[in-house]
């Protein structure tokens, strides 16, 4: 017998702190902290129209910006640099360095600045396509798509969420396929369990669809007889209340049985199943009110308010497993996960056994399959939606985004996505600031897509199949060939894959409106994987986007200056701003280089911040606590860029870490929780030493770091898991595995035809080189012994 388990690359994961665990019917939820979010309703789906006050004041920003970082460097530097000519080495230095910085940084602010004020005009020009033009494009549509979800190590409950959020989707013809990337044996029983319940989702949400999709399907059955037997709109309209009524009191039968244990429970209630609930009854009431005004909708109209319904139930569910076959990549990453389905599509294939391990082989036309195999049927499709296991969409964003493609004037677009948005109501203070952040980060990708700047966002997005193949990569990996699709050189695959897309001809574009929803790291710990995996890559992809746009001129293609400048801060503006802030906060700079123009060139940039977070539903005032976020994040974020200095020379890809998600609180590195600390003390020993030299300015600014960092400890850390944290970093430090035993020499067995593995021993050949392979069970392998 094969055994699978023994196969290194599928032992499940042996940190806990990785391993999220289901929550129990008796735990209590996650503590609601002092100063969390209270308010829990979501923003509306589509932005509010700015007003053109607001709009001229965010030019008037930008003008501000570019003519304070103009005087200043004209009536600091250069006056200084002039009027003491005798200056040193040590002075021109500073301030050569010290404008460098400050460039940089009114630079990022610049951008901010340029790509909010162009989400403003997207935002007022939007008009949202009307329900009956949709209906209408998609009554006779054949066109497929079909929806992705990389799950790996999740917890079932979270994953629930997300696939009927995607099951839900009303489209003619939907797929959503769960991506399970756990080892498909393991040994631990809780990570068993938890697999199990993974793999039973699919079949449960199927099986709880066939009633409403029934329902809808027999009403539509009787329409299409009633209309060829020549019945008149008014006699049929009944039966169209009828099915609407029925629908909308399924769905929210379900709602009423949900459990809410947080505000993730409520947005999926609330949002997802009785948003959905809650346009049924419209629709329901506008067929009321033509009823009892004795009118009707034509019978073209009736019918596609059935197929509407029909739809909206209709959903296919499965799931696969690719480390079940050893044919298809091992990568430890979400991108892999992805390739590797999407190498399948289109195709039939056979599980073949080939000695201790399974592959999949492509079935031709001509094969002839013996009884019994097992046979996996890929259908392809027009569209691929990738959805993070953990992101939740609402009803129409499947409708819209593919009426969107399929506009003519989008024809060149490859990815389309609405950038998620924060769940709101969250009850800790770090999920409220960084969920801030989230927010303001969805402004300004819908600001880069006006300059054709676009990034692709992983966490969900609409994909055109065939401007994926344009990218395909084709790599010999232990003699099989693997597609690449979506590449995983750097742990920000989303971010490459654009600049891919963009070398053929491809574009990428945000629709504007808020259609998206994805989870925020609650504490410190796990926010410290996201963050240092987001700060990781960029500085890798921009030489070939320099590239890119190299061989765009080449070709006399039109190439705007302000999307080279937003992609190029995209990329590299976590690793100026990190070093940037860190000369500010370390560096005693000459008193004679400060001047108020740098803070009249930052200030535009810190209102229109404020504005936004108060237009986001957030608090002007979260500015400042932001600004105290990034200064507990710098450790984290200088981590991420240094890691991608280290791949740049070794050329080792950089582990994919996954954001844990459990119930409660991940701890974070003790160094990532020391530095904070170290920050407030040294700006404390700044402001004594500069108060001493009357240099107010830089007591100002370090007085200024020191209130933030520590109120930013307080509320995000927390001083008793501060000392929780590094006391557990120090101990790891210390800690020294044990030595083991050197294994006793086993004698081999002897083999013999009736105990040798002959399949295993035909298939694998000399497995002597295999290092990952220990003891008798080494030596076993070696010769196909069973």
């Amino acid at each position: 017998m094969k055994d699978h388990r023994q196969d290194p690359e599928l032992r499940e994961p042996t940190d806990s702190a990785s391993l999220p665990v289901e929550q129990s019917p008796t735990e209590p939820v996650r503590k609601r902290q002092w100063g969390s979010e209270k308010r829990s309703e979501p923003l509306s789906i589509v932005h509010p129209a700015p007003s053109r006050r607001k709009i001229a004041w965010g030019r008037i920003g930008i003008v501000v910006t570019i003519l304070a970082w103009v005087s200043y460097v004209i009536s600091t530097i250069f006056r200084q640099l002039a009027n003491n000519p005798d200056v040193g080495f040590r002075f021109q230095f500073e301030a050569v360095m010290y404008l460098t910085v400050v460039s940089f940084l009114t630079f990022s602010a610049l951008m901010y600045l340029t790509a909010r004020q162009a989400a403003l005009h997207r935002f007022a020009a939007h008009r949202r396509a009307p329900r009956g033009e949709l209906d209408r494009h998609f009554r006779s549509y054949s066109g497929s798509i079909t929806a992705l979800v990389p799950s790996y190590a999740e917890e079932p409950g979270v994953v629930r969420q997300t696939l009927w959020s995607a099951a839900l989707q009303e489209f003619s013809s939907l797929r959503v396929v769960l991506l399970i990337d756990d080892n498909p044996y393991p040994t631990d029983p809780v990570v068993a369990a938890r697999l199990d319940a993974t793999r039973k989702l699919v079949i449960d949400i199927e099986q709880e669809l066939k009633a409403p999709h029934g329902a809808a399907q027999a009403a539509f059955r009787v329409f299409v007889e009633g209309r060829a037997g020549g019945a008149t709109p008014a006699e049929l309209l009944p039966k169209v209340c009828e099915a609407y009524s029925e629908a909308a009191c399924w769905l929210e039968s379900m709602a009423a049985s949900e459990p809410i244990n947080d505000h993730v429970d409520e947005f999926f209630v609330d949002s997802v199943i009785m948003g959905l609930a809650r346009e049924l009854r419209l629709t329901l009431l506008a067929l009321n009110a033509a009823q009892s005004q004795n009118e009707s909708p034509d019978l073209d109209r009736l019918e596609e308010l059935y197929l509407r319904l029909v739809r909206i139930f209709a959903c296919q569910l499965s799931s696969f497993e690719r480390k079940r076959y050893a044919n298809l990549s091992r990568e430890s990453n979400k991108a892999m996960n992805l390739n590797s389905y999407i190498s399948l599509m289109g195709s039939r294939w056979v599980t073949d056994p080939r000695g201790d391990v399974d592959i999949l082989r492509k079935v031709g036309e001509d094969d002839v399959l013996g009884e019994g195999a097992q046979v996996l049927d890929v259908p392809d499709s027009k569209y691929l939606l990738t959805l993070d296991a953990d992101s939740l969409l609402l009803r129409d964003y499947c409708l819209r985004l593919v009426y969107f493609l399929e506009a003519e004037e989008n024809s060149h677009i490859a990815v389309t996505q609405t950038p998620y948005s924060s769940f709101r109501g969250a009850p800790t203070r770090i999920e409220r600031v960084a969920g801030a952040t989230t927010d303001i980060q969805h402004i300004l990708h819908q600001g880069m897509t006006h300059y054709g700047a676009t990034f692709w966002v992983g966490a969900n997005a609409i994909i055109l199949k065939r401007a994926i193949l344009d990218i395909s990569e084709t790599n010999m990996v232990g003699g099989y060939e693997i597609q690449t699709y979506i590449q995983d050189r750097t742990v920000i695959e989303d971010t490459e894959s654009s600049i891919d897309l963009g070398n053929h001809g491809w574009g990428l574009a945000n629709y504007p409106e808020r259609l998206s929803y994805s989870a925020t790291p609650p504490d410190f710990g796990s926010l410290v994987v996201q963050r240092r995996r987001w700060a990781n890559g960029g500085l890798l992809i921009l030489p070939k986007f320099w590239r890119q746009i190299s061989e765009r001129r080449q070709r006399r293609e039109r190439v705007g200056l302000r999307e080279v400048l937003l992609r190029t801060n995209y990329m590299a503006s976590i690793a100026w701003a990190s070093a940037g802030l860190v000369f500010l906060l370390v560096y005693p700079y000459d008193g004679r280089l400060l001047s108020p123009l740098i803070f009249i060139a930052a200030l535009p940039y810190f209102l229109a911040m404020g504005n936004d977070l108060r237009t986001c539903g957030h608090r002007f005032s979260d500015i400042f606590r932001i600004y105290g976020f990034n200064l507990v994040l710098l450790p984290v974020n200088i981590a991420g860029v240094l890691k991608s200095v280290e791949q740049a020379f070794t050329g080792e890809k950089i582990p994919f870490v996954r954001t844990p998600k459990v119930r409660d609180r991940t701890a974070a590195p003790g160094l990532y929780v020391a530095i904070p600390y170290l920050i407030v003390a040294f700006s404390l020993f700044t402001l004594w030493r500069d108060f001493q030299e009357s240099n107010w300015g830089n007591v100002a600014f370090a007085g200024f770091n020191a209130i933030l960092a520590t109120f930013a400890i307080r509320a995000y850390i927390g001083f008793k898991n501060s000392a929780v944290d590094m006391a557990l970093g120090v101990m790891d430090w210390m800690y020294v595995s044990p030595r083991t035993a050197k294994p006793k020499p086993v004698p081999y067995p002897v083999a013999t035809p009736e105990n040798t593995d002959w399949s295993t021993l035909l298939y694998q050949g000399d497995r002597r080189l295999d290092r990952d392979l220990r003891g008798g069970d080494d030596r076993r392998r070696r010769i196909g012994v069973k």
